[in-house]
């Protein structure tokens, strides 16, 4: 009898050590928080965006109060539409304000997540100077110093790591080392690499870089994948790749264009692998009131009637909404 409940204890012990290990956490900017209280998600979206260059744009730039009054409306909004976590694409050097995330997270009740890495797009003019002489390593070392130790003195850690490339077949230097320095930057830290990216060839591209490095394609998401085609939208996601289609507007034809990816998708078996959001937000710096902004609101309003009204059920919004970004953000380190 003895020997029995002393078994029965183990079993237990044994129990609750796996179950501890198999919580799953993501970062806000508030800190870490279950991924399973992310709910609702906008995987790709923007707060602020300053075009003025790495050599130019900072802090000074902007009044946090006067961005949060402005941008604050729009998270209630898509607050009580029932969005729980917005991640915030802007990187490093284009406007990336970890403090002014932090400001709206606490007073809209949305979750927010920052990120680590740096931009290479628009012919690189939002590269600091240090980057193009440094290497991999070294660029790693630096992301990775952010998760550790926080983003400057704000304490706020990085939730993924955001970069960015051309559209080109083939990257350029530049650009691989980028994607390489980001898969160092993933092994270290479990961090998901966010990457806009466009057509297809460079998706592919870097993640051969990845599997280089030893980086499983779950750790990597093709951004604006809109502009790939159908085939390689589902031939990376075989692979393992998080496809985000995230060019979304409230435009009937997009909509209408979205719907029809997302039920190729569905037909091929790889709706668990595909990111929603609007790639929306966009407060220009240097512009009468923060210019434009574009809401968040679309998908809510229009693209989920839509699906449903295209035969997606319940269950399968789920899928792309809650459960697909829980997974895609988790902090994990994937290995091939």
């Amino acid at each position: 009898m003895i020997k029995k409940i002393f078994y029965l204890i183990l079993l237990l012990v044994l129990v609750s050590c796996s179950n501890q290990k198999e919580t799953s956490i993501v970062m806000t900017v508030k800190g870490s928080i279950s991924s399973n209280d992310m709910g609702q998600t906008l995987s790709h979206e923007h707060v602020l965006v300053d075009f003025i260059g790495a050599d130019s744009t900072g802090y000074h730039r902007w009044d946090k109060d006067e961005v949060t009054a402005k941008v604050l409306p729009y998270l209630q909004q898509i607050k009580e539409l029932g969005i729980q976590t917005l991640v915030e694409c802007t990187p490093q050097y284009l406007g990336r304000d970890p403090l002014l995330c932090k400001m709206l997270s606490e007073k809209s009740g949305i979750h927010i997540l920052t990120n680590t890495g740096l931009y290479g797009a628009m012919k690189d003019q939002f590269i600091p100077q240090y980057a193009f002489t440094e290497t991999a390593d070294q660029l790693a070392e630096r992301w990775i110093a952010e998760w550790k130790n926080g983003i400057e003195d704000t304490g706020i850690k990085p939730g993924f790591i955001k970069i960015a490339v051309a559209r080109d077949s083939v990257l350029s230097e530049l650009h691989a080392k980028l994607a390489r320095a980001a898969a160092k930057t993933h092994l270290a830290t479990g961090l998901t690499i966010n990457s806009h990216t466009g057509p297809g060839s460079p998706a592919f591209h870097q993640l051969e870089i990845l599997e280089e490095e030893g980086v499983a394609p779950e750790a990597f998401i093709w951004t604006h994948a809109n502009r790939g085609t159908d085939d390689e939208r589902i031939r990376f996601a075989k692979q393992g790749g998080w496809i985000s289609i995230d060019k979304m507007r409230d435009d009937p034809k997009q909509i209408e264009s979205i719907v029809k990816m997302l039920s190729i998708m569905k037909a091929s078996n790889v709706l668990n692998h595909v990111l929603l959001s609007h790639d929306a937000g966009w407060y220009h710096v240097g512009e009468q009131d923060g210019g434009d902004f574009r809401d968040y609101a679309s998908l809510s309003l229009k693209l989920i009637p839509a699906l449903k009204n295209s035969g997606f059920t319940d269950l399968e919004i789920n899928q792309l909404l809650v459960e697909n970004p829980k997974h895609a953000y988790t902090i994990r380190v994937r290995k091939i």
